[in-house]
């Protein structure tokens, strides 16, 4: 029995590592030809020569042919910009949502929790017309690209469900000590939250650093454009610079990597949470 017991473990250990090694492959298919000189790219799945031509190019290097060294860095740019507040402003709304949602009582609460509710049902997409009409004056600007993204019903029911396992008493007694709402928010509620707090912002961060068709429909102007819609618009699959494409990618790639090796830790523990 324990000879069986053995051999299965192996057995799931084998499968895991080939599937694990599977998923693991286009990245690593990715980073290599960003690295290869453009007449090697495709052609070799083991680096035999480095090069850095790629980047060059995207970077403005005079070697490569650049016209304009800043339009990558500056899509660059353009991505954290949004992405950043957009994560962030998400992030408070859904704390004062799940907080106003579960421990405080006024009319009409029913009805915005069921509306809340009511909004999952519908795929995003039948929202772009309306979304965009309403936004139009902010067309190219910054605002126009943040704030019809900033509310994350999925975001606003991770709280509420947090909220929901918070005894009442605790914020009763604060509020007894004479704390409002708002000192309560920034001094209790959001230091408990950490952990959901932060996979909230890491997940609209990657949602919103990863939009494209909006981006492109609200900010034509290349000056606006953020990574995800430059590698979209410069690079299609007739393209002659794939060396480019590739590293481009992996510019896109590489900040939502490290996020998530700098808070794995409260990713683990929010999803933890999600799964009790």
């Amino acid at each position: 029995m324990k000879k069986k017991v053995k051999v299965s473990t192996v057995i799931i250990c084998i499968v895991t590592l080939v599937l694990m090694l599977i998923s693991l492959f286009p990245y690593y298919y990715m980073v290599l030809q960003s690295f290869l000189p453009w007449n090697m790219v495709d052609k070799a799945l083991v680096p035999k020569v480095v090069s850095l031509d790629s980047y060059r190019y995207l970077l403005g290097g005079n070697a490569a042919g650049a016209k304009d060294a800043l339009k990558w860095i500056r899509a660059l740019m353009n991505s954290f910009l949004v992405s950043i507040p957009t994560a962030a402003v998400s992030m408070w709304v859904g704390l004062m949502t799940g907080y106003a949602t579960t421990h405080m009582q006024y009319k009409g609460k029913s009805i915005i929790y069921s509306s809340l509710l009511f909004q999952m049902f519908f795929p995003v997409i039948i929202l772009l017309v309306p979304r965009y009409m309403l936004i139009r004056p902010l067309a190219n600007h910054y605002l126009g690209m943040i704030l019809p993204l900033v509310i994350s019903i999925w975001g606003i029911f991770m709280y509420i469900n947090y909220f929901k396992t918070v005894p009442s008493t605790v914020f009763e007694a604060a509020k007894i000590d004479g704390a409002s709402d708002m000192k309560i928010l920034m001094l209790i509620a959001l230091p408990s939250t950490k952990s959901i707090s932060i996979i909230v912002f890491l997940s609209v961060f990657m949602t919103r650093w990863n939009e494209l068709m909006w981006d492109m429909l609200v900010a034509p102007d290349v000056k606006m454009q953020t990574l995800n819609v430059m590698i979209s618009t410069q690079f299609n699959q007739n393209s002659t610079l794939p060396g480019p494409m590739y590293a481009a990618s992996v510019m896109l790639t590489l900040p939502v990597i490290i996020l998530f090796l700098c808070f794995s830790k409260y990713f683990k523990e929010g999803i933890n949470f999600m799964l009790k």
